[in-house]
């Protein structure tokens, strides 16, 4: 029988995408080694990760896949000990290749100004990606259109093997943007702000796609209240 909308779990995949932790590190976290694309978890993407883990504990899960950067095991690493599963690596859900757009000057003697450098570089790639809907803006890396279809292949892909099953899937930012506009049906990219270890939840079947949260942090709250007394 087809369900528009998927509300037996039993007769479709259930996705949880997480996106990985903060990743810009503190000034005195920074190793001076001028490659930034691969960074571990910052303080902060650490204690992010931790609080992840705490509200996922009491859910059963069937599967734990991750892209295979740094940042992405490490979110995922709390919670793969709790669940005692395996992390399956998948390559295709890597974030988009934009190849040397900002190259980031390397100042050991500063860590301060290269801490800075890091945030502003990710924030410009952002803003000029968003402002025209799609990473073809960028004019370096991987074509918008290839990176929507390898995501969508991979994660859909991952949903065909887990019928029944909830399944975390630890990505990145531009993924699930990417996949959220599939499921969405959008023409361009959907450039929400997919917040630090967020989780947005999907029932999947065949071709049958429903979005049922967006950008979840509600374990994030003790974070966020102490940014705003700071």
């Amino acid at each position: 029988m087809h369900e528009p909308f998927l509300l037996r779990r039993m007769h479709a995949a259930e996705l949880l995408l997480i996106r990985h932790g903060d990743a810009i590190p503190e000034p005195d976290e920074i190793i001076p080694s001028g490659v930034y694309d691969n960074l571990p978890l910052s303080r902060k993407g650490r204690e992010q990760a931790r609080l992840l883990a705490e509200r996922l504990q009491p859910i059963h899960f069937d599967a734990v896949y991750s892209s295979p950067l740094r940042r992405r095991q490490e979110t995922a690493a709390p919670i793969i000990e709790q669940l005692s599963l395996p992390l399956i690596l998948v390559e295709d859900i890597k974030e988009i290749y934009l190849g040397n757009i900002a190259p980031t000057p390397v100042e050991p003697e500063n860590l301060v100004a290269l801490t800075r450098a890091l945030e502003e570089r990710q924030m410009e790639i952002v803003r000029v990606a968003s402002s025209d809907g799609h990473w073809d803006a960028l004019q370096s890396g991987e074509p918008s259109k290839a990176f929507r279809r390898r995501v969508v292949a991979a994660i859909d892909g991952i949903a065909q093997e887990h019928i029944g099953d909830r399944v975390l899937v630890f990505a990145h930012g531009g993924v699930i943007n990417a996949y959220a506009a599939e499921v969405l049906g959008l023409e361009k990219e959907f450039f929400f702000p997919c917040a630090n270890t967020s989780i947005t939840t999907l029932r999947v079947r065949d071709t049958t796609r429903v979005l049922y949260t967006l950008n979840d942090i509600a374990h994030l709250q003790s974070i966020i209240n102490a940014s705003e007394r700071a």
